[in-house]
């Protein structure tokens, strides 16, 4: 394995443990987890593993595939820099916790496409939570180690995502979506299983991603917590009469809430849906969802709209983007003789444009964190 080889190579011994976790793609729920309310991703076959071995002298030491270079040397968490901080940020979260992590030796390796919004930073965060729950003897619930990763990601990085990306990569089981109560933290496992019905989820991968999505996310946040305040409640969650929650609201405001409530209704549904066997019936609630997202929420993009717009007229049985917005990818529900017309109608529309093809990847609900060694 190659990171073991990069590891005892940098640090001079064979690391204690081992762990995989895997990015993810939501099939429906966006932007409604740090409202409080409900999201459906399950994991994919990429991810990050995290090579790691205990130190008693409070020094972390990081080294990444991804990154060429000697290995960075920490004698205080804070003064990590880029990738870096995902990894510290982690250490940093489990000792605010109280938890006893002296340091630790990691090594870091990665093959979550970038850019393809398929959260590599929760992988990356979840990897090495595990990895140090298991050398230091922890014993922490997998959801209190979601939480403490997007602590990390909150607090130490500074990106305020929701519990979402962190819990799907801790929590998922292969062929199954994980369906999550953002304010609980309740969640229990959907089978999602398409090859039954001749079905697959496909990612396009627009290579686009737009410098202001880290702060227009920020915004939309802020939009809501605004929202809220005004309606009078803990969280957009809350609105049970959303045609009362409009009248008293206006622009932004209005429109972001409109989305949330809608969406979290086609969380329910999607569900719903996927307990009774119908799975070829989603596709209207995907397609539901990415205008919300589009005209409401206004996270999409052109590159995204081409995407969703082409894959349907392709044959796709609904299509949506994922993620946070502003590029990255999107995912549609395609059967698998279709599959092929879907890709082109894709590739056509791009080529019309002077967009650069977009890359496909087969999403196959995939197993959450887990050790691989020794």
């Amino acid at each position: 394995m190659r990171v073991v080889e990069a590891f005892r190579e940098a640090y001079g011994s064979a690391p204690s443990t081992v762990w995989h976790a895997p990015g993810r793609v939501n099939l429906i729920g966006e932007h409604t987890d740090y409202n409080d309310g409900f999201v459906l991703p399950f994991a994919v076959p990429w991810g990050v593993t995290a090579a790691v071995s205990p130190r008693d002298d409070g020094v972390v030491r990081l080294l990444s595939l991804q990154a060429p270079g000697e290995p960075l040397v920490l004698a205080d968490v804070d003064a990590a820099q880029g990738w870096a901080r995902y990894a510290a940020g982690v250490v940093w979260a489990l000792r605010e916790a109280g938890h006893p992590v002296k340091g630790a030796d990691i090594a870091l390796d990665g093959d979550v496409p970038q850019g393809a919004g398929l959260s590599s930073s929760a992988a990356l965060e979840v990897a090495v939570a595990t990895a140090l729950d298991d050398v230091y003897g922890l014993g922490l619930p997998r959801m209190d180690l979601a939480r403490l990763a997007q602590r990390a990601e909150n607090e130490f990085v500074g990106m305020p995502c929701g519990i979402m990306d962190q819990a799907a990569s801790a929590l998922s089981e292969e062929g199954k979506a994980l369906f999550l109560d953002c304010r609980s933290l309740g969640f229990r496992t959907i089978p999602l299983d398409l090859a039954s019905h001749g079905m697959r989820i496909l990612i396009i991968d627009t290579g686009v991603h737009h410098e202001l999505a880290d702060g227009q996310y920020a915004a939309r946040r802020a939009d809501c917590e605004r929202a809220a305040a005004r309606l009078g409640v803990a969280a957009l969650r809350d609105v049970s009469d959303l045609a009362g929650a409009l009248a008293r609201l206006s622009g932004d405001e209005r429109k972001r809430v409109q989305h949330v409530v809608t969406e979290n209704h086609r969380v329910e549904a999607l569900v719903g849906l996927l307990r009774a066997g119908a799975v070829t019936e989603i596709g209207a609630l995907l397609n539901a969802s990415h205008l919300s997202l589009r005209d409401q929420y206004e996270v999409s993009c052109p590159e995204l709209d081409t995407a969703v717009e082409a894959a349907v007229r392709g044959g796709a049985r609904g299509a949506r983007m994922t993620g946070g917005g502003f590029g990255g990818s999107a995912i549609a529900l395609v059967a698998e003789d279709r599959e092929a017309s879907v890709r082109e109608s894709v590739e056509a529309a791009y080529a019309e444009r002077g967009w650069r093809a977009p890359r496909f990847l087969p999403a196959t609900p995939a197993a959450g964190a887990h050790r691989v060694q020794p």
